[in-house]
């Protein structure tokens, strides 16, 4: 089986809260991600699936030439299976197919893995955001130049 990657729908957001409640320490409401997906005309969602079951998801806001990850996140149980790779690669080639040029994200501090994920793809470490969320520092980094290269998306065993 292979994994896809498709636009986030409202049948989606009850899978995706469960996941964001599992690895966020201060997670976002369903609320947030309905209005995100149907009323925020900057954002784009996606789901990553799984024999029909969503094991991630990530967002961007594209204004003008940049590019913001908001979230990306991968369920526990599907962790270190390339599934944030690919959803990673799916947000730089979306956000360079809108005519982003450069991107930007902030990530926790603490959360080593996805600031080593972001570097692989080109991101660098730019500046801090003291308690960005409530209890930790967030660093900013930044991705200069898009188009990065493209990347299959990859099969899960």
């Amino acid at each position: 089986m292979s994994l896809s990657i498709e636009p986030m729908k409202f049948c989606h957001v009850d899978a995706v809260s469960e996941i964001e409640k599992k690895v966020y320490p201060t997670p976002w409401t369903k609320f947030a991600f309905i209005n995100e997906i149907i009323d925020n005309g900057f954002a784009s969602y996606y789901v990553a699936l799984y024999n029909k079951e969503v094991v991630g998801y990530a967002g961007i806001w594209v204004v003008l030439e940049e590019a913001h990850i908001t979230t990306l996140a991968v369920s526990p149980k599907w962790q270190g299976k390339g599934i944030g790779k690919a959803l990673l690669q799916h947000l730089i080639n979306e956000a360079d197919s809108k005519g982003a040029v450069r991107m930007t994200l902030e990530v926790r501090v603490s959360n080593l893995k996805a600031q080593e994920l972001y570097k692989k793809f080109g991101f660098v470490v730019c500046g801090r955001r003291p308690k960005y969320y409530r209890d930790e520092d967030a660093l900013i980094m930044w991705l200069e130049k898009l188009p990065v290269r493209k990347l299959a998306l990859e099969h899960i065993n």
